[in-house]
């Protein structure tokens, strides 16, 4: 059973992947005061059993490593995936200081890029299985990426520095991760990356109207579900024809890989839905519907 879980940190971004197999990988971290214990007590428990766990960071921006300090102190972080960059800032927060650390550290950083290879991210052995993570951006060699790269460096902006992230075992769910990707970056690159069906998108930049994931994506991924997150409502989109959860309404959602059923909780207890399955599970609490992985495309995509 795999369990990947969304907490709702605010405008920021935190996930955890408990995979089936002997591993364990955070996507990024927004903690403060308020939320670092409860957060931090809920990944160690539910990574004591596993023998790798990985931190990956999908760009440095401090609402994406808030709170890394703490997480590392109380749990840590022996394998940091990185985009690799030199990104400086005048306003140095003590996150982005431990960021930075973890970053030029040459014994715990691994820097991602499209396509890469790590044993037990995506390649088994004998010791242990893949977790199926690969890596479809960046492009270190893309002129784009060059670009966002340079611009993240001389301190103009992050977000087009973001890893895109897919996770996929064979037979079951699919799930992919874009950061902070702006809406012109992801039309200029693609051509550039390889997009396939893929059953749950967290939308871009916490569900903002700037982070409109393009047609020309969407069309390849074919996603039954969006998670639009935490940015102020009046900038989010709301992908028109899709299903949806909203974290601002739904709170820290969870959600059970089981062969080809999905099944979903919401920490809101007064969030509900009506167009999923149910299928009465109790797992955890808060179950508002399953659905079953599509393996066909609705429409099919464009070439």
């Amino acid at each position: 059973m795999t369990v990947i879980k969304s907490f709702a940190v605010g405008n920021g971004d935190t996930f955890y992947i408990r995979h089936a197999s002997d591993n364990f990988t955070i996507i990024d971290c927004d903690l403060n005061y308020d939320n670092a214990d409860r957060i931090i007590k809920e990944l160690k428990e539910q990574s004591a059993d596993k023998g790798i766990t990985r931190f990956i960071s999908t760009h440095p921006d401090d609402d994406h490593f808030g709170g890394i300090e703490r997480l590392d102190a109380k749990m840590p972080i022996l394998n940091f995936y990185v985009v690799k960059n030199s990104v400086i800032k005048d306003d140095e927060t003590q996150s982005f200081k431990h960021y930075c650390k973890l970053r030029d550290d040459t014994g715990k950083a691994f820097y991602i890029y499209k396509g890469c290879s790590r044993r037990w991210m995506n390649q088994d052995d004998d010791e242990r299985g893949s977790a199926g993570i690969s890596i479809l951006w960046p492009d270190t060699s893309n002129a784009h990426f060059k670009e966002a790269l340079a611009d993240g460096e001389e301190g103009i902006s992050y977000n087009n520095m973001s890893a895109v992230i897919r996770y996929a075992m064979s037979g079951g769910a699919s799930f992919l991760w874009l950061g902070d990707l702006e809406t012109e970056f992801m039309e200029s690159i693609t051509n550039s990356i390889k997009l396939e069906k893929t059953t749950v998108v967290f939308a871009a930049h916490h569900g903002r109207k700037s982070g409109k994931i393009p047609d020309s994506w969407l069309e390849k991924l074919d996603p039954q579900i969006i998670v639009i997150g935490e940015a102020p409502s009046r900038h989010l989109h709301y992908y028109t024809g899709y299903k949806k959860i909203t974290q601002n309404h739904a709170g820290d959602i969870t959600f059970d890989l089981q062969g080809d059923r999905v099944h979903i909780y919401a920490s809101n207890p007064r969030y509900s839905r009506d167009d999923l399955d149910n299928e009465h599970q109790n797992t955890f609490s808060g179950y508002i519907g399953s659905i079953t992985v599509e393996t066909e495309y609705t429409l099919q995509p464009a070439k």
